[in-house]
């Protein structure tokens, strides 16, 4: 069979032994493909997608991912504990659906406008990802969408998620110590023992949210926090005080 191309499509193959750096692959299709132990650098994924495919051990460096979806795609090794690196790649607008990104690394990665639907982040780190963009000297607001995903003890501290849509994901026992949450859309979402020590939630929407042991003290902003009666006793209780209902 050739090597994967720009707009081709691969089915049900074992991709092994071609030189993906440098390569384009733009608009490129991967379906039921398996692709293990890969240095992904400098490729060019823009508009491609993957389907029910398995990527072990994988390493995305310096890739151009703009608009890439991944559908129903495990990117983890859980023999090991080890998911897909993304290092200073360009994500704007990718795409993950259904898809198992558990321990996970996004590392510098540019990630403005990136969705994320029904996957499993569970340990992914965030480190130093940008979900802005740069319009010449100036910075767009924050944009991406995390909807019903699992971020159990995910790493991301100090994001810059303001105004972002996090409805209904698990962030339980999350780090998102120091990360910008104002008006970010948290409803329905579980941030039972997240940490949020210095993080910014000012304007935040938390109807619905299981926000049990969410210290409101150690916020940096919490002005216009948006929560609903029933959720006032257990973030009263987290503050030591003792509720009695009448």
């Amino acid at each position: 069979m050739a090597d994967p191309s720009a707009g081709a499509t691969r089915r049900g193959e074992t991709i092994a032994g071609f030189e993906w750096a440098d390569a384009d692959l733009t608009e490129a299709v991967f379906v039921d493909c398996v692709i293990e132990d890969l240095q992904l650098g400098a490729v060019v994924l823009e508009g491609a997608r993957f389907q029910r495919c398995r990527l072990t051990r994988c390493r995305f460096a310096r890739a151009d991912l703009r608009e890439t979806v991944f559908e129903d795609c495990i990117l983890t090794d859980p023999t090991v504990h080890a998911g897909a690196t993304f290092a200073f790649c360009r994500m704007d607008l990718s795409r993950f659906v259904r898809c198992d990104l558990s321990f996970a690394r996004f590392d510098r990665c540019e990630l403005h406008g990136v969705t994320l639907e029904d996957c499993n982040l569970r340990g992914a780190k965030f480190e130093r990802s940008d979900f802005t963009r740069s319009l010449g000297r100036l910075r767009t607001k924050p944009a991406a969408t995390f909807r019903r995903c699992n971020f159990h003890l995910a790493e991301l501290s100090e994001a810059s998620l303001a105004g972002c849509d996090l409805a209904g994901s698990r962030f339980h026992e999350a780090d998102l110590s120091g990360a910008d949450l104002e008006g970010a859309d948290l409803r329905d979402a579980d941030l039972f023992g997240v940490i949020v020590t210095d993080a910014r939630m000012a304007g935040s929407d938390l109807r619905g949210a299981e926000v049990s042991g969410v210290d409101l003290l150690t916020l940096a902003t919490r002005a216009g926090l948006k929560v609903t009666l029933d959720q006032q006793y257990p973030l009263l209780t987290a503050l030591g005080i003792d509720v009695h209902v009448e």
